[in-house]
């Protein structure tokens, strides 16, 4: 069974139809990080997340073999309440986790490397809810989930196929799983994300690939990126430990993300936030390397601050980038590739509130230098809603990052030279040489912005931002072609969700 899975797993990661153009599988930074903070600053926070791990401690609720594979290596127990001598999880994590690891895609163009100077743009996360133009606001569907797998394979600016990219509430809790992975399989052969509800369900994803890319591939290669939350503050449950101990021990990468809401889950100042981010992050990230050492590995932190008059959490705030930007720091002094950033905004519409939000914590992510900017595309109502028009303005702006990161030309037609030289005092550069060889690469053509005259553009319907990401992603949807995918294997596929989803009954509690 095992050799004719791998068989199939190569058939299956053949190449599709291209509907897209091609660019690279991910960001490749020619620019230089910006850190906020000075080494000593740095060595601060780290030394105040180990205080946190030392004095403080972190609670691992209803989990005794995690409590105990800590304590093995070191940690002291009081209940659930863990307490970690000073640069255990540090130590763990150095020793053993690597810093730069390949994302295997069904189609290997598509394969994403995590880490260094690298940067990959993911689609947004966990809406229930979906906004269009045209329908609003309502819940989203596995139509819906497909549709957004759909953009994303086809958006050249975007580099993965994402998660739970929006919450297919048409079906059960407990069986929606297995629809949202095979809907990434089917629908793009784009890397991509299992599900991480409850540990039963991650070993139904690793399951699933393993019939795509055959079972011995899986064990030694990387397919899935998995995100495991914290339950900030110092808190870890069973379901996201059971879930990452299922990835780690099949070599998989867990994205340990502490989920932190200053001000609620956190004190509200950035140091401090920093601090608590990097403790928890730690403990979570040392639990891979305990389970499998050298199994991937990537620090997250998604923090939000908070309206003071509502309790409500704001985004594309300063205070947030800069947290933003000392956990990818300290993601480096760590060895670890880190997960932050995306297009994120509290606005229910894709308005100007949503576009500066957006362009804040994009444009912050990047500096920063994340390398794997989850919830990219698509956010909106603080992730209630994953929005079609947004997920278009989105990808827009991520086109634009990967040109910015790609850094200033300074070969010969950079300096451009000769052009000075041609058209020389008082004259235009429009005919001469230079910008006749450079004109169709020069400057980033938007998609979404509209630069023409006010005549023309009232001539053109008076469309703004909104209606024209519209037309694209209806047009987009209209032109989609499905990657090819080996009939076999889909049979296969089927075959086991089918068996599975007739071994229990529905159930709609999580």
């Amino acid at each position: 069974m095992a050799q004719r899975a791998r068989r199939g797993g190569r058939r299956g990661r053949k190449q599709g139809v291209e509907v897209k153009p091609k660019l690279a599988p991910f960001i490749v930074r020619k620019i230089q990080p910006y850190e906020v903070l000075g080494k000593a600053d740095l060595a601060q926070i780290e030394h105040n997340a180990d205080t946190i791990l030392e004095t403080v401690g972190v609670d691992i609720k209803e989990d005794p073999e995690t409590i105990k594979l800590f304590v093995a290596a070191g940690a002291s127990a009081d209940g659930e309440r863990l307490q970690f001598p000073r640069g255990m999880c540090r130590e763990i994590i150095q020793k053993n986790a690597p810093a730069l690891f390949t994302q295997h895609a069904r189609n290997s163009d598509n394969n994403v490397v995590i880490g260094g100077n690298n940067t990959v743009l993911v689609p947004a996360y966990g809406s229930p809810f979906i906004y269009s133009r045209e329908e609003g606001r309502r819940y989203a569907t596995i139509s819906d989930f497909q549709n957004f797998i759909k953009l994303a394979y086809m958006s050249p600016t975007l580099h993965h196929s994402g998660g739970t990219v929006c919450e297919p509430v048409d079906l059960p809790v407990n069986k929606r799983h297995f629809d949202m992975v095979y809907s990434h399989i089917k629908y793009s052969d784009k890397a991509f994300m299992g599900s991480v509800t409850a540990p039963q369900r991650a070993e139904d994803s690793v399951s699933m690939v393993k019939i795509v890319f055959g079972e011995d591939f899986v064990e030694d290669n990387c397919v899935l990126v998995n995100l495991i939350n914290a339950n900030s503050p110092l808190t870890f449950d069973s379901v996201m430990l059971g879930a990452l101990k299922v990835y780690a021990r099949h070599n998989q990468a867990a994205m340990v993300s502490p989920f932190i809401v200053a001000g609620a889950m956190s004190p509200v100042t950035v140091a401090a936030v920093a601090a608590q981010s990097l403790a928890e992050g730690m403990v979570g990230m040392a639990l891979t390397q305990l389970i499998r050492p050298g199994a991937p590995v990537i620090y997250g932190n998604f923090v939000s601050s908070m309206s003071m008059q509502s309790g409500a959490p704001t985004f594309g705030t300063p205070e947030a980038s800069l947290v933003i930007n000392i956990g990818a720091a300290l993601a480096r002094r760590l060895g670890v590739p880190f997960r932050s950033g995306g297009g994120f905004t509290s606005s229910k519409v894709p308005d100007a509130q949503a576009a500066y939000e957006a362009a804040n914590t994009l444009q912050a992510g990047l500096m920063a230098g994340v390398n794997f900017m989850l919830h990219t595309a698509g956010w909106l109502e603080g992730g209630l809603a994953m929005g079609y028009e947004k997920f278009i303005m989105d990808t827009d702006q991520a086109g634009m990052m990967a040109v910015y990161a790609n850094g200033v030309d300074m070969s010969q037609n950079g300096q451009a030279l000769d052009a000075i030289s041609e058209v020389g005092p008082g004259q235009h550069f429009l005919g001469c040489e230079h910008t006749q060889a450079n004109f169709k690469t020069a400057f980033y053509s938007s998609a979404i912005s509209d630069n023409n005259s006010y005549e023309q553009w009232q001539e053109d319907g008076e469309q703004d931002a909104q209606m024209r990401a519209e037309k694209i992603y209806k047009q987009m949807l209209a032109d989609y072609v499905p990657p090819e995918l080996d009939p076999e294997l889909d049979a296969r596929l089927l075959q086991f969700m089918k068996d599975r989803k007739g071994s229990f009954e529905d159930s709609n509690i999580s």
